[in-house]
């Protein structure tokens, strides 16, 4: 039997956060909330989450804290834009140039073989309306994977275990978790949000990084 996953979720106070993340005999979460004494120790933790609606001012002041986690092997899941220059080797855009209503999600590369955890086409939409589960795009580093992408082939969802020596999986300022909060209360694409982030789970290895 594998050992649970040691995770640190970075919080921003956002009212029912929590509730999104459910521990299990597969994983148990921490959590370090942004404030005047925001300190996080990482040593430890095999993932770190940095969900939607994080502070990246203050993941910048962190974020040679970060490449260390990274350089030791462990694991980081951002679905949120960054604004701040803090994920190493890949940067986010905000993008409204192209409509919404457009928006299709594609899997372009799946080297890690998440294609049948999770239905990409209920992602599409949430009652009847596109666009909403991501914003803006990915510039990803080189050699890394662009898992999802979008109607104008725009890196939505990228998996990186090349830029460190751990494992980044990045989103376009798409959230995941077990349960969705305002979001979406579609059924399909909740159920589809939910599904791909245990497809993720599923990559994380499960060793604890120490100093």
């Amino acid at each position: 039997m594998q050992p649970p996953i040691h995770a640190l979720i970075i919080s921003n106070g956002i009212e029912g956060l929590a509730s999104l993340y459910q521990p299990n005999a597969d994983i148990h979460y921490d959590w370090a909330e942004v404030g005047p004494h925001f300190d996080p120790d990482l040593s430890g933790y095999d993932l770190l989450i940095v969900p939607n609606g994080t502070d990246h001012v203050a993941m910048y002041r962190i974020r040679d804290r970060v490449r260390a986690f990274l350089d030791a092997g462990g694991t980081l899941f951002c679905f949120d834009g960054w604004f701040t220059d803090w994920v190493p080797g890949h940067r986010w855009l905000m993008d409204n140039t192209q409509k919404s209503m457009e928006v299709r999600y594609k899997i372009k590369d799946d080297p890690y073989g998440l294609v049948g955890q999770f239905r990409a086409e209920d992602l599409n939409f949430s009652h009847g309306i596109s666009g909403w589960w991501s914003c803006g795009y990915i510039e990803p580093a080189a050699q890394s994977t662009v898992f999802l992408e979008d109607t104008w082939g725009r890196a939505l969802v990228v998996i990186d275990d090349s830029t460190t020596n751990g494992l980044m999986v990045l989103t376009a300022s798409a959230p995941a978790a077990d349960l969705s909060y305002a979001t979406t209360d579609d059924d399909a694409a909740d159920r589809a949000m939910a599904e791909l982030y245990r497809a993720f789970l599923r990559l994380v290895p499960r060793q604890k990084i120490t100093d």
